[in-house]
């Protein structure tokens, strides 16, 4: 759907004031009008950083770490160079005065490999601090990466099991009890997705499990609003979603959204309708390639394959918190691919769409 006059108004005062307020209409499901406003605080808006974030553990020292070296690159772009070096001993400071802290939450038999980790991330910060005393940019971003790389792993190996219990109602739905990875093949090339059963056991799960029946191979892109969003997942014939084989049923999946702060994911209702109306999802939209579910306006519980992938320009739209928050449920992001996710429009299509890691962690009763 082409933006109207007034939309076209409103988009080009938006940029010059920097004040948003966009509509945005999923119609293949008749998903109601909603709208994003403006940022609430620093958000964060790197999908890693957020899927880092979302991982259920509490270990103090770690995320220390991983937020000195996740606030670089902000202060980099603008070459506040006190600010990033201050940010670099911060988290030098973590690992020379808590070593034991930042392994002490990994089981006895991963211990080995976050030692070896721990070396690796104190060895680049180290490298860190003479970069930037030289002001190296594009060789700090390259350590930053890669630090940030094993401070993930570290993070991973501290989750001990699953945090919490899915209600006995949706237990006969696909369970995602972890994460997975999802290579996306699309007519303008690949994806990379991230799914989040810490957050979206159900909703994650739903869609790792049509990924592995092959529901998406072959299917169009149905809309492509501008630059808001672009949705796939609708099957071919008169059915808007999976049609579970074995009952013949529409395959119903329920509003899922784990809020910051509580133990487990809210279930069946948006999260204004319980009158949580300034709460934060665990998986916001405030990363470019957030993954959701699309459902009816009307049915909090009527989303089944059909997905969007959120395509908001943080210049023109600043993330943070927005009405989109905790009506829909994201279960994931693109990790890998964000210019492939630029170009799609309503005329490509997904080629395929294959599990690449994770695919134990989804459990079927």
């Amino acid at each position: 759907m082409k933006l109207n006059w007034w939309q076209r108004f409103v988009k080009l005062t938006l940029i010059s004031i920097l004040i948003v307020t966009t509509a945005i209409a999923f119609n293949p499901l008749g998903i109601p009008e909603a709208q994003a406003i403006l940022a609430q605080g620093d958000a964060i808006t790197d999908p890693e950083a957020i899927l880092r974030y979302a991982l259920p553990i509490e270990n103090e020292y770690v995320r220390k770490l991983q937020t000195n070296i996740e606030k670089i690159s902000r202060s980099l772009r603008s070459k506040r160079w006190k600010v990033v070096e201050k940010e670099v001993n911060n988290a030098a400071s973590v690992l020379k005065l808590h070593q034991d802290d930042l392994i002490s939450g990994v089981p006895g038999q991963l211990q080995p490999r976050a030692t070896e980790l721990f070396s690796s991330i104190k060895e680049d910060v180290t490298t860190l601090q003479e970069l930037v005393e030289g002001q190296k940019r594009e060789e700090i971003y390259t350590t930053r990466t890669k630090i940030l790389k094993n401070i993930t792993e570290l993070e991973e190996s501290m989750v001990t099991g699953f945090p919490y219990e899915v209600p006995e109602e949706y237990t006969k739905l696909p369970q995602l009890l972890g994460r997975a990875n999802v290579k996306v093949k699309t007519t303008q090339g690949d994806l990379t997705i991230v799914v989040d059963g810490y957050s979206a056991p159900v909703t994650g799960g739903n869609f790792v499990d049509l990924v592995k029946r092959k529901f998406y191979d072959d299917l169009p892109f149905i809309r492509a609003e501008d630059f808001y969003v672009i949705q796939t997942g609708d099957p071919k014939g008169e059915a808007q979603g999976f049609i579970d084989p074995k009952t013949k049923q529409y395959r119903g999946i329920p509003l899922e959204i784990l809020v910051k702060g509580e133990s487990e994911p809210i279930y069946g209702f948006t999260t204004e309708d319980v009158g949580m109306y300034l709460a934060q999802p665990v998986l916001p939209f405030n990363a470019y390639g957030a993954v959701a579910l699309a459902r009816p306006s009307s049915d909090p519980n009527g989303g089944s394959s059909q997905f969007f992938f959120f395509k908001f320009d943080t210049e023109v739209t600043p993330p943070g918190y927005n009405l989109m928050d905790g009506r829909f449920a994201v279960f994931g992001y693109v990790t890998e691919g964000a210019n492939v996710l630029e170009k799609l429009s309503a005329e490509d299509k997904i080629i395929s769409a294959q599990v690449i890691a994770g695919q134990e962690n989804l459990v079927i009763k």
